[in-house]
């Protein structure tokens, strides 16, 4: 029988040798050392032994276990560490190869507008001016010439909260609190911000967008500061070959006041679908600042006089950067944002 143990430790030994897989190590165990092994069939017949065949046959049956134990041991380790590095050659990272381009944002269009409007008239000496966007209506209308019952309310269909607090409808507020603080001294501010109304939304419409107002005041302001001013900041935003012209319009803060056109970007003037055949397009709204408006801040109208003008951000993005329609600036559709980053 003791024959039988070595033949059997030299062929579980080589099994064990060529194993491949933790399984098949617990197979191995198993069928050599399991309670059905051949082991534990020899085993059986120990009580028909001498006692000095017993001692000799246990000895080396325990040595039979030993070998076996050890032998399975030293294949699981190897057995791991060839995992191991296995794994390490399948995750192997080159590292004199070039970084992946990493996907960043960009500023949205508005963001982006802002930011050079706010560049352009800071270079011009204009200080940034901000205010809350739900406003009395001390500051959205009276103190700007409009007071209750005056048609031009009718002009901004208000979100009222209260019968004298509401969304603002402009950034002319801020003007109008700035001029209270300011002690009859000149002003020249830049007035950026969200503005709401009641409006339905489409291609060309939202209840809520982006605006910036100027304001200058001063004791030798005239019309052409205004007209000097402008013409600088449309070919800033639309190129240098911009020519403006002003039509006479009606703001109730302002005397006179006028409509802002610039020459259309896209044909030169010769006339096309986006100026409607006439060779100029809408831009923005401006004015003397009406001696009311001045004297209701403690101004005194007789010695100091002032412009203002005031645009829609979204109109000047739309007309810039050939966007079609205002919804895109606020869906966030990743397509046109990332169109717009590409300069399509």
């Amino acid at each position: 029988m003791i024959d039988q143990l070595q033949t059997m430790l030299q062929d579980a030994l080589s099994q064990i040798a060529s194993a491949n897989s933790q399984l098949e190590l617990g197979e191995l165990k198993a069928n050599f050392l399991g309670k059905k092994s051949p082991l534990s069939e020899i085993m059986k017949k120990m009580g028909s032994m001498s006692p000095e065949e017993r001692k000799t046959f246990g000895m080396k049956a325990n040595e039979f276990k030993v070998q076996i134990e050890n032998a399975l041991n030293a294949r699981r380790t190897e057995l791991e560490r060839l995992a191991i590095a296995a794994r390490l050659a399948s995750e192997h990272i080159d590292v004199t190869l070039p970084g992946r381009k990493l996907s960043v944002g960009s500023l949205h269009p508005l963001t982006k507008t802002i930011e050079e409007v706010e560049d352009f008239f800071i270079g011009m000496g204009y200080n940034i001016a901000e205010g809350p966007e739900v406003e009395l209506d001390l500051y959205n209308f009276e103190m700007l010439n409009v007071p209750k019952g005056h048609p031009a309310r009718d002009m901004q269909d208000s979100f009222y909260i209260l019968d004298n607090l509401l969304l603002r409808t402009q950034t002319s507020p801020v003007q109008a609190r700035t001029l209270l603080v300011s002690d009859n001294k000149p002003v020249k501010i830049l007035c950026p911000g969200k503005v709401y109304r009641r409006d339905d939304d489409d291609a060309t419409h939202s209840h809520q967008f982006m605006q910036f107002e100027g304001l200058v005041v001063g004791s030798d302001i005239t019309m052409s500061d205004l007209k000097g001013t402008l013409e600088a900041f449309m070919r800033k935003m639309f190129g240098p070959t911009r020519e403006i012209r002003f039509r006479p319009s009606y703001f109730p803060f302002t005397e006179p006041s006028v409509e802002v056109d610039v020459s259309c970007f896209k044909c030169g003037g010769k006339g096309c679908p986006l100026c409607k055949g006439n060779g100029w397009i809408e831009v923005l709204g401006a004015g003397m600042v009406h001696p009311n408006v001045l004297t209701q801040a403690g101004y005194d109208a007789e010695k100091m006089r002032g412009f203002a003008f005031g645009v829609g951000i979204e109109r000047v993005v739309m007309l810039k950067y050939g966007i079609d329609d205002i919804r895109h600036l606020y869906t966030n559709d990743i397509r046109f944002l990332k169109q717009f980053e590409r300069g399509e």
